[in-house]
């Protein structure tokens, strides 16, 4: 068997070896390079270029031909080159002189794309080998790249299934959309005579750059997989996960925070824990982070999720002289004190790289596992799973709606017995839903419940909440209407902090009023145009923005909010400040049994929308990391104002805010804050 799969391996080498090895590829690496940026006649005939492709678009968002879900996919096709040219040049991101060259071609690519389409001659949806496609993000409206690649014999319309390969690349400081489109669009499929045919389609992440894949490069994940799903025909329980340096961080933060999802995860090399990252001590005052920035830290470490990998095949590498190695064997150690099995390769006197050798066993796991495919949904027996946030809360058919504590360890076993009946085990959980045809009866904490009779079968699943009593079982009415009867407490996708709003679709609001202080407007609006060019930049889209005036019904309703200014001038934040957890005057801003001047201080906020409790309400402010944040390492893009927190604020020496953090928290989990009536 092992032979087999080594040979196996051996044809998937030409095409996933430099995949997962190309973040030491020295095309991306820094240098001292010093390059003069491109003139302005050498730039005019590429944005005359663009332009013509620009105009193209609009032709074909006319077209009723494109309409339809095909169509719309073939336009971001189209599009994403555009936008690729559209912020290489908005940004002047140009660090070497073939850049150039790079961005001439890609919109010349675009052209043709949009000739062909107008022509209705698109070719590229089934052609073999690894081409650029584009998805329209739900997260601010961007079109966003991806690449795939087809083995020859691909075709939607027919039965068959394949397997997923997500691949997602290292930190590259010099990448970006074009150059990721450039390097990508066009390759052949690595094939020789003596192999046989590819027989998986791959999927390549851009992640909107460089961000470890969290935050809305965490989404961009998901919504690309969604995306090719809707293209081609993929076998949801053969899907592979694996990356090197910062993929395989991206790897160990999604395949240890969303085990069931994967057949297999494969992390290379990437950071686990922050503070051994860093090379710091959090038992040394000096070393660790104020609070709440160490407490949420457990959103990501992946360290944190180690017993996880009891849900998923885990092989892990590291080269024997590479500092990342201290990742994998750390995850390593942590899942065996769990009695949790995860396989580490070590490549023998290697740096950040893969040996031949190590990159043939490490693809010989995966090919086994995506051949086997995981365990169809409900037909896993056992599943041991922990998070330390609702945003992470679902394994299989367990899900943890409710937790007692925020950012502690919550933690589920459950097993199916061989009476049929599901033996459950919690710790930090007060409510929890299984889904209903895994077991007849539950025995939740000693607690025997009867799965089956509860809402008399009409829901597929059963939701169980704690009292102070014991465990119940919910019926239809309470089942049903769970989250609306429970909308002030911490659940999924509103549990915070500040910067999960930033993951799914959000709109600002500026407030368009006369401000209680002319100086705590002009931080508001100071932060909001922060905001729109750090996410443009880093983040590799736009913000949309609307006047106070202009929110309605429907942008309520789909969109978290994040309002900008002060309730006197921001006609929004005004309607809803008496359902907040606070007072704020013209004079002053108090929580608790604190305050603070409103003229000096800005308030940050996350809390769930009063006119829409399936929402979140933002109040002044963006993701809480900054420039400096994105251009050092991954590790440090960490919330760093929790759910709540007060500024103080003064002008700068460069014309904007300097900024002092004096106070901030997370709400429990009932969205108060300690001492809250």
């Amino acid at each position: 068997m092992k032979s087999a799969l080594l040979r196996r391996t051996t044809c998937l080498r030409p095409m996933l070896l430099c995949v997962v090895m190309f973040a030491q590829v020295p095309l991306f690496a820094q240098d001292n390079e010093k390059v003069e940026p491109p003139s302005a006649a050498d730039l005019k005939p590429i944005q005359e270029q663009n332009e013509k492709l620009r105009a193209a678009l609009d032709v074909l968002r006319g077209k009723q031909a494109l309409q339809t879900r095909d169509g719309q996919a073939l336009l971001a096709d189209v599009a994403v080159f555009e936008k690729a040219a559209t912020w290489m040049l908005r940004f002047e991101e140009f660090p070497k002189k073939d850049y150039i060259d790079q961005l001439r071609q890609v919109s010349e690519k675009g052209t043709a794309r949009a000739e062909k389409l107008q022509q209705e001659k698109a070719d590229w949806p089934l052609q073999s080998g690894t081409t650029v496609r584009g998805y329209v993000s739900a997260v601010d409206g961007s079109v966003q790249p991806y690449a795939i690649t087809l083995p020859d014999d691909v075709n939607p319309k027919e039965a068959r299934r394949w397997p997923l390969y997500v691949v997602l690349h290292g930190r590259a400081d010099q990448m970006n959309e074009v150059n990721f489109m450039h390097r990508m669009d066009g390759k052949p499929l690595s094939q020789k005579d003596d192999q046989p045919p590819q027989n998986w389609i791959q999927l390549d992440v851009y992640g909107r750059g460089n961000n470890a894949y969290r935050w809305a490069g965490e989404t961009d994940v998901f919504e690309a997989m969604a995306d090719v799903k809707r293209r081609y025909r993929i076998d949801d329980n053969r899907i592979t996960l694996h990356g090197f340096s910062m993929g395989g961080a991206g790897a160990w933060h999604l395949g240890m925070h969303s085990p069931s999802l994967w057949a297999s995860v494969g992390p290379g090399a990437g950071f686990v824990d922050y503070y051994r990252y860093q090379k710091k001590d959090p038992e040394k005052p000096d070393q660790r982070l104020p609070e709440p920035q160490h407490t949420t830290l457990g959103i990501y470490d992946s360290i944190d999720y180690a017993l996880n990998a009891f849900n998923v095949p885990v092989c892990t590498y590291g080269g024997e002289n590479d500092p990342q190695l201290l990742a994998g064997a750390s995850m390593t150690e942590a899942a065996k004190q769990l009695n949790v099995p995860l396989t580490l390769i070590v490549g023998p006197k290697m740096g950040h790289a893969f040996d031949p050798e190590s990159q043939q066993q490490f693809m010989a796991f995966h090919l086994e596992n995506s051949a086997k495919g995981k365990p169809r949904f409900g037909e896993r027996r056992h599943i041991r799973f922990t998070t330390r946030s609702l945003r992470y809360n679902n394994c299989d058919w367990v899900t943890i709606e409710e937790v007692d504590t925020v950012y502690e360890p919550s933690v589920v076993e459950a097993k199916v017995n061989d009476a049929g009946d599901v033996e459950v085990t919690t710790t930090n959980v007060r409510a929890l839903r299984l889904v209903r045809d895994v077991a007849t009866d539950a025995i939740i904490d000693g607690t025997v419940l009867e799965c089956r009779a509860a809402a008399a079968g009409l829901l597929p699943d059963v939701f169980f909440v704690k009292t102070d009593a014991a465990w119940q079982v919910l019926g239809y009415e309470e089942s049903r209407g769970f989250s609306r009867n429970h909308e002030r407490h911490k659940r999924h996708g509103l549990q915070g902090p500040l910067d999960d709003a930033f993951m799914s679709s959000f709109v600002c609001v500026r407030g368009t009023g006369k401000p209680w202080n002319e100086n705590a407007q002009q931080w508001a609006n100071w932060t909001l145009d922060r905001f729109s060019q750090e996410f443009a930049q880093w983040m590799r889209g736009d913000v949309r923005t609307v006047d106070d005036s202009a929110v309605d019904e429907k942008l309520l309703a789909a969109n978290h909010l994040i309002l900008f200014g002060d309730p006197s001038s921001n006609a929004v934040l005004k309607k809803i400040l008496g359902d907040l957890p606070l007072e704020w005057t013209k004079d002053r801003i108090r929580i608790g049994d604190q305050e603070w001047t409103a003229a000096e201080h800005g308030l940050s906020l996350i809390f769930p929308n009063p006119l829409n409790s399936s929402k979140y309400v933002v109040i002044n402010s963006g993701n809480t990391f900054h420039e400096r944040e994105f251009r050092s390492t991954n590790a440090n893009l960490f919330p760093r104002l929790g759910d709540i927190a007060v500024q103080k604020f003064e002008v700068g020496k460069s014309g904007g805010f300097e900024e002092q953090t004096v106070w901030a928290d997370v709400f429990d989990a009932n969205w108060q804050l300690d001492g809250m009536p």
